[in-house]
């Protein structure tokens, strides 16, 4: 237990979810008992009213039932209560209960009851006054040196202020130069309202003055208000403070002297009677409340300031003298007699926690145990460390510095793709000649294992596929919740995605504050974006995969998609995309061969990819481990090529179109000046065709506008037919040279390193620089050219040579025997010849050149070994 936590003595929590500020708390005898003891009154903005007068058996106790005297539901919010001598004819205490438009007395009463069940309590409506402008505070005392009793001053939002004489209206009064309410305070010996305006300066303004004077503005003028001599209303006197003010206390040492407590958002001041500043502290916190109180040292007062850090400084003037601890973040504080109890300090936070505490310190009753004191075996020691740093070092070996941490346990995310299409298409706005596009729904499961915050989850899909949804929120306030959401994918555009895999992301935060990312891939359908369709016995582009296992019936790795037929063993399947491309698959009925043909390139790497996935998953329910796929056939690096330089011709024409756009664009304005200035002279001057020259220019800049944006969706399709292309070669140059998953990840990060292609930073240079790392590091022949450096600035190339060539070596260096990696380690001179094999790597450029024609006859183009393959099978 802390030292210096505030000691519980009796505590409640108010309703649910109600909300309470600085004038919802009061401590007075409200009931008028003969003891004397204060009762607590709390207003919430709910309208709920509840007066407690607590008896705890022992320290620490909550509420009981006993200890809520009234609980009244008033029906509108309560802005403020109050306690004082309000009704005429009587010195007895009533409460008042300030509302948004209504100001309500009402007295408090007890009956001693004749049963077990205890004292009963009612409350009654003395009077009260329905305002005419929305009230904001009031403060209330012995207005013009009155006895006996207590007048009442309403600040409305909008400066008003109201003065009650109780049962009746006295009158009103604007405040000068208002913009913004800020607290309100009476001086009673110096018969003064004390406010801070919005222009963060401390005001006081006599009650005379007030009484006396007159409305600048009389249209704003009521029936009730009644003038006096017509003065016109003049501040006492002003005050400086520079930033806004929280709440205004007064407190008076005696009769002769007073002072004016200010809290402001990071200073404290105390003021005299005239303005004048007595002392100020500046707080390194954020307050939230405060109560001055005479202190038992003459000349000295006592301060309790609650802050937003839950604790609660003492000050006496400005020295602290102690700070304690609250359990919530208190937005009124008071100081009263409970129970016989003096100085108990009464809280209220703005969620309803209402504490009643103490200062003090309880004695720690903890005790630590004895150790039992044994002798240590140094070498056993020294055997258990040597083991110890043998496990230190192998795991750092393995995972590095930083050990991978299991985050599974945090939050376990779950997605699950329908197996069918939704009953009623989701997608909208598509641009697909088909006409009807389908949908499919994909659920996300979160479930969480302890108190998470700021979950979000996104999802992301490879365009043209559109998600209905991709962006969810979520609170994990308790442990074990779990939550789904669904939403639905379908194609947008007519053309292929280049894959069919997407990927949700989970941030969260744990309850320490760490941030951690989460994510889980799906695999969307292929009937997603493609039908069944008719086989097409030629094509012009072909590749073959060899398998070690008989072939598989394409009914049953593609079920679905084949055409009825008497023969289980279909070896003809036809697939026709969304987008209008068709692709043709052939099972060979002697060979373990399967080949994939179209029209498009690009379009054989779904159908291929999805082939092999099958394939692999086939033989895995067989209980075939050794099944492997390979290709055997020249790389079809001519068609990628072509691929590359229609990218690449669409940034030049953008790049060129933005140009053209950004000469008329200053064409423009330049004709528009000139206009103006015509236009501006006061002797008319012929326009000179400049109007004629003003419309033809501007619908050139609409043109070119319409052409840059032409042109831009048109780089984003070939964009994405690039990357289609682009998984297919590294899918063949994996199968030919048998290359491991860690190799083929240093290809993917190589070949597809940007998500979106931009004028600024495109595909051509980004992976011309990756692969010329790679040729000057892993694939390097040697020292010397893992000497040279590369150049550290990204640009647009002129056109795609350079970049052609080394992707041309490097299918050379891996056919060489080179092989892949992070290091430079195994960057050493290969001698072993491929399947396929090829010519020497040059030395000079000279020889690069040689060996770039010797390369294109080995890669030759696909299309002119097709068409002397006989079909397989």
């Amino acid at each position: 237990m802390s030292l210096f936590k505030a000691r519980d003595w009796w505590s409640t929590i108010l309703g649910e979810k109600e909300e309470f500020d600085q004038g919802c708390l009061c401590l007075a005898n409200v009931d008028n008992s003969g003891n004397g003891q204060d009762k607590i009154i709390v207003g919430s903005f709910m309208g709920y009213l509840r007066i407690f007068s607590p008896h705890p058996t022992k320290t620490g106790d909550g509420a009981q039932a006993e200890d809520l005297l009234l609980e009244v539901d008033l029906r509108d919010p309560v802005l403020q209560v109050e306690v004082g001598k309000f009704v005429s004819g009587t010195e007895m205490l009533h409460l008042a209960v300030l509302h948004s438009r209504k100001l309500c007395v009402y007295s408090v009463s007890g009956t001693l009851g004749n049963v077990e069940h205890g004292n009963q309590y009612q409350m009654k409506l003395i009077y009260e006054h329905n305002l005419q402008r929305t009230a904001c505070n009031m403060t209330y005392g012995s207005f013009g040196g009155v006895k006996g009793r207590d007048l009442i001053c309403i600040q409305s939002i909008d400066g008003m202020l109201m003065v009650f004489e109780q049962e009746s209206y006295a009158f009103g009064r604007f405040l000068p130069g208002f913009l913004l309410p800020g607290p309100l305070a009476y001086s009673s010996r110096t018969d003064s309202f004390i406010t801070v305006s919005s222009c963060r300066q401390v005001e006081s303004y006599k009650y005379q003055v007030l009484a006396f004077a007159t409305d600048a503005d009389k249209r704003q003028e009521t029936e009730q208000q009644k003038l006096g001599s017509g003065k016109r209303l003049v501040v006492d006197w002003t005050l400086n403070i520079g930033e806004q003010a929280l709440d205004i206390c007064i407190v008076s040492f005696n009769q002769s002297a007073s002072s004016v407590f200010v809290l402001g958002e990071r200073n404290f001041f105390c003021l005299k009677d005239n303005g004048q500043i007595r002392f100020m502290k500046k707080l390194d916190w954020s307050p939230s409340c405060f109560l001055p109180y005479c202190s038992v040292s003459e000349g000295t007062i006592n301060t309790l300031i609650g802050n937003h850090n839950n604790m609660l400084h003492i000050y006496q003037d400005v020295t602290l003298k102690w700070a304690t601890q609250l359990p919530h973040i208190p937005v009124a504080v008071r100081v009263g007699c409970l129970n016989d109890l003096k100085g108990v300090i009464v809280t209220l936070s703005d969620d309803g926690h209402l504490q009643c505490s103490y200062l003090g310190t309880d004695p720690s009753l903890f005790q630590a145990p004895n150790v039992e004191s044994r002798e240590l075996n140094y070498d056993e020691l020294d055997v258990e460390m040597k083991e110890l740093q043998k496990i230190i070092k192998d795991v750092n070996k393995s995972q590095g510095v930083w050990p991978i941490t299991e985050r599974e346990d945090d939050l376990n995310v779950s997605v699950v793709v329908s197996p069918n299409f939704d009953s009623v298409s989701q997608a909208t706005d598509v641009e697909v000649g088909t006409d009807l596009v389908p949908s499919v729904t994909v659920k996300v499961t979160l479930q969480n294992r302890v108190v998470l915050q700021k979950v979000k989850l996104s999802v992301c899909v490879q365009p043209p596929l559109e998600l209905t949804c991709d962006q969810f929120t979520f609170e994990f306030m308790t442990p074990d919740l779990t939550r789904t959401v669904s939403f639905s994918v379908y194609l947008k555009r007519s053309y292929t995605p280049s894959e069919l895999e997407g990927n949700a992301v989970v941030s969260y935060s744990r309850p320490t504050g760490i941030p951690r990312v989460m994510q889980c891939k799906f695999r969307l359908p292929l009937k997603l974006i493609c039908l069944p369709g008719q086989p097409s016995k030629t094509a012009s582009h072909k590749i073959t995969i060899d398998t070690n296992k008989s072939p598989v019936s394409l009914l049953s790795l593609f079920p679905g998609f084949a055409s009825q037929s008497d023969d289980d063993q279909v070896n003809v399947m036809g697939f026709h995309f969304l987008g209008g491309s068709r692709v043709t698959l052939l099972a060979s009925k002697t060979s373990q061969r399967y080949r994939i043909q179209s029209e498009q390139f690009e379009d054989l790497w779904l159908i291929t990819s999805e082939l092999i996935l099958r394939l692999q998953e086939y033989f895995e329910k067989q209980g075939v481990k050794d099944f492997a796929c390979s290709f055997s056939g020249s790389m079809p690096l001519q068609e990628y090529f072509e691929l590359i330089d229609h990218h690449f011709e669409l940034r030049i024409n953008g790049e060129k179109l933005e140009e053209l756009l950004s000469e008329r664009a200053v064409q423009f304005r330049a004709i528009q000046r000139r206009l103006l200035t015509r236009f501006k002279d006061k002797t008319p001057a012929p326009l000179q065709h400049l109007d004629t020259l003003l419309d033809g220019t501007y619908k050139q800049v609409i043109a070119l506008a319409d052409a840059v944006e032409e042109n831009q969706g048109s780089l984003f399709q070939s964009f994405t037919r690039l990357k289609s292309a682009t998984h297919l070669v590294i899918l063949l140059i994996g199968l030919w040279q048998k290359l491991s998953a860690d190799q083929i990840a240093i290809l993917e990060a190589a070949f597809l390193p940007l998500q979106e292609d931009t004028q600024e930073l495109g595909w051509e240079e980004t992976v011309d620089a990756a692969i010329s790392h790679l040729l000057k590091t892993c694939l390097s022949k040697s020292s010397k050219e893992q000497a040279l450096n590369l150049n550290s600035q990204l640009n647009i190339p002129k056109d795609t040579s350079q970049l052609k060539k080394h992707i041309t070596l490097l299918c050379d260096r891996l056919a060489k025997g080179g092989r892949l990696c992070l290091s430079t380690d195994a960057a050493a001179p290969q001698t072993m010849v491929m399947p396929g094999g090829c010519t020497t790597i040059p030395e000079s450029d000279l020889e690069e050149r040689s060996v770039e024609q010797d390369s294109t006859e080995l890669f030759t183009n696909h299309r002119h070994l097709t068409a002397e393959t006989s079909r397989p099978g």
